[in-house]
C-alpha cells in the first residue's frame, strides 16, 4: 500500500512493519524504485504510535492482525498522540464490523463514515475526521 500511495501522488509515506522479512522486502523494493519519499520502520505499530507525532498524517491505513484486540489500542494512540487532525482519513480493515459509535469514543473531533463494506471475512471502512 505504501508504494501504491506514492504512485498515486503521495508526497511522502511512512510504513510500519513488525515482521523482519516483510520489512526487508519493503526496503529492497524501496531501493529498486530509488525513492527517498518513503520511510519504513521495523517495529510494532503500537510502539510506533505510542510516541507523539511531529506531523499529522493525511491518510492512515490500519490493518492489524485479527482477533488480537489491537485496533482499539491503535485508534486510541492515533488520536492521543497527534497523528491525525481535521481532514485526516483513516482506512481500517477488521475481522468485525466497524461501528462508528465505538470509533467516535477515541476522538475528540467528529468522525464521518465515508464508506463501509465487507469482502469475504474482511470488514473495511473509510473514515474522515471533521
Amino acid at each position: 500500500m505504501s508504494f501504491e500511495a506514492l504512485s498515486r501522488g503521495a508526497k511522502s509515506v511512512i510504513g510500519v512493519e513488525k515482521n523482519l522479512s516483510a520489512y526487508q522486502a519493503l526496503e529492497q523494493n524501496q531501493q529498486i524504485l530509488n525513492t527517498q519519499k518513503i520511510q519504513f520502520f521495523c517495529q510494532d505499530a503500537l510502539e510506533f504510535l505510542a510516541k507523539k507525532s511531529q506531523n499529522y498524517f493525511d491518510f492512515v491505513f490500519l490493518d492489524p492482525p485479527f482477533h488480537q484486540n489491537i485496533l482499539p489500542k491503535a485508534l486510541k494512540l492515533l488520536a492521543n498522540n497527534d497523528f491525525v487532525t481535521h481532514g485526516s482519513k483513516i482506512y481500517i480493515e477488521s475481522e468485525a464490523e466497524i461501528l462508528l459509535m465505538e470509533i467516535c469514543d477515541f476522538f475528540a473531533d467528529e468522525i464521518s463514515l465515508i464508506q463501509q463494506k465487507k469482502s469475504g471475512q474482511v470488514h473495511y471502512c473509510l473514515l474522515e475526521i471533521l
